[in-house]
């Protein structure tokens, strides 16, 4: 009798809180009155020793537990209305695989105005930077040549991020991590996320190997450096991004797109997968390459030390002699004409071969700096999205939202850091972007030199 009177008091209490879901969600009086639902008729003894269920209904103590749970599990609530003994209990269970326990941020209306400031501006200089090089290597005719190929892919690449990706993750940020863009297009946007950030990391492992065989192979590389070779690369980047972002639609892993939640694939294969081929992979490959290119400017440097005074002797002497001839005998003797030739030869030789160590170090510097602000930007997401699966298990995240986050715009921020990058290191590329952005076309084909536009794109 007393379950019976106490089954009636629990759903008549139910379709109360179910009606009222939306003002217990802005209030926060679902605590209270869940508790008092937990004391219904005096009879919290015997509803605890009924069932073990009523424990878990002290999960229930979130302002939006009621609000979720009416519009995800309507098949809980029935059980709840025809009276189930464990109705408490799956409503508890449902809500906790659901929440995964990531609940959603709440941010102050003054907090979503300084947010979504702050990542308008991150979007619009990364969409702006990209732009510029896309820009000047169509509008500076010695730009358009097949070494630059690869940055322009990168910039594309990273324009694509800007453009297709960073509005809606904005709008899922300010609205506390909820995915409000319905189930269809959560697998298309994870697929655009996945494809473009791929090959924008892609895109820097092979700029990193061609600049490698640029300084190892000077005499046999630049060659074969034609646009069906440049083409061919781009190809294979944009092929393995694609192989990373087909599997779930073609039924190997299944995102996670409930309502209210839009998540890549947890599943433990397709997880190890995607982020060695995505991430781990181009980080090596990045790495070795730096590594030889160090190396290989390191050993330039050490014999440019060891050299250097030997040739400034040498020079000194053919010099002093050369001198001395002219002195002593009149210009048109072969002497003096065969003297001045090899000083000529040996000045020329000299110039050649700093210019080759300077293209190293600069070369070694600047692969350094991009090599570095990839794994800064990039190494804690791809650990994070590595490690949750294991964690938390293949059906949600339990990673706080904020959190996840922020190691995603972390990585995001590297589109927004590349075209800076080359800019930094080279005075005319900086001139060519003031030129754009001052609209000053003319001014870019006729003051900068096809050398110094060239090294500053290909470096």
């Amino acid at each position: 009798m007393k379950n019976r009177t106490l089954i009636t008091s629990i759903k008549s209490r139910t379709v109360q809180l179910l009606q009222t879901r939306a003002l217990y969600s802005q209030t926060g009086e679902d605590t209270a009155d869940l508790r008092s639902l937990q004391h219904a008729s005096g009879a919290r003894s015997a509803l605890l020793a009924s069932s073990s269920s009523l424990r878990a209904g002290m999960m229930f103590n979130s302002s939006r537990s009621l609000d979720f749970f009416s519009f995800t599990h309507p098949e809980v609530a029935s059980e709840v209305l025809n009276g189930s003994s464990h109705s408490f209990y799956n409503i508890s269970m449902a809500m906790w695989n659901k929440s995964c326990g990531e609940p959603l941020l709440d941010f102050t209306a003054a907090e979503k105005i300084v947010i979504g400031m702050m990542l308008a501006i991150i979007t619009t200089v990364t969409v702006i930077g990209n732009m510029l090089v896309v820009i000047a290597v169509c509008v500076v005719k010695k730009l358009r040549q097949p070494s630059n190929y690869l940055l322009v892919s990168l910039a594309v690449a990273d324009l694509s991020v800007a453009i297709v990706v960073m509005p809606f993750v904005i709008v899922t940020d300010l609205t506390g991590g909820k995915w409000l863009f319905g189930e269809v297009f959560c697998n298309i946007f994870i697929g655009m996320d996945v494809m473009c950030c791929t090959a924008s990391i892609m895109t820097l492992c092979v700029i990193s190997v061609d600049r490698y065989l640029g300084i190892t192979r000077p005499l046999t590389y630049p060659a074969r450096q034609n646009g069906q070779l440049m083409a061919k690369m781009i190809f294979g980047v944009w092929l393995v991004s694609a192989s990373i972002t087909l599997p779930p639609f073609c039924g190997w892993a299944k995102n996670i797109n409930t309502a209210g939640v839009c998540l890549i694939s947890q599943d433990f294969s397709y997880t190890i997968y995607s982020t060695a081929v995505a991430f781990y992979i181009p980080m090596i490959v990045m790495l070795c390459m730096y590594y030889k290119i160090f190396k290989a400017a390191r050993k330039s440097c050490a014999k440019h030390r060891f050299t250097n005074f030997s040739r400034r002797d040498r020079l000194e002497t053919v010099a002093s002699e050369a001198l001395r001839m002219q002195g002593l005998k009149p210009q048109h003797t072969p002497g003096v004409a065969e003297e001045c030739a090899a000083l000529s030869r040996l000045l020329s030789r000299e110039r050649h071969n700093i210019s080759i160590f300077k293209r190293e170090q600069k070369a070694a510097t600047t692969l350094g700096v991009i090599v570095g602000v990839f794994g800064i930007c990039w190494l804690p997401f791809f650990i994070l999205s590595t490690a949750r699966p294991f964690i938390c298990g293949v059906k949600c995240s339990c990673i706080p939202i904020w959190l996840e986050r922020t190691l995603l715009w972390f990585g995001y921020a590297n589109s927004l850091m590349n075209p800076f990058i080359y800019a930094f290191f080279n005075r005319d590329l900086r001139s060519t972007y003031r030129d754009l952005l001052r609209c000053r076309y003319r001014n870019i084909n006729r003051r900068l030199s096809a050398v110094g536009v060239h090294e500053a794109l290909k470096v």
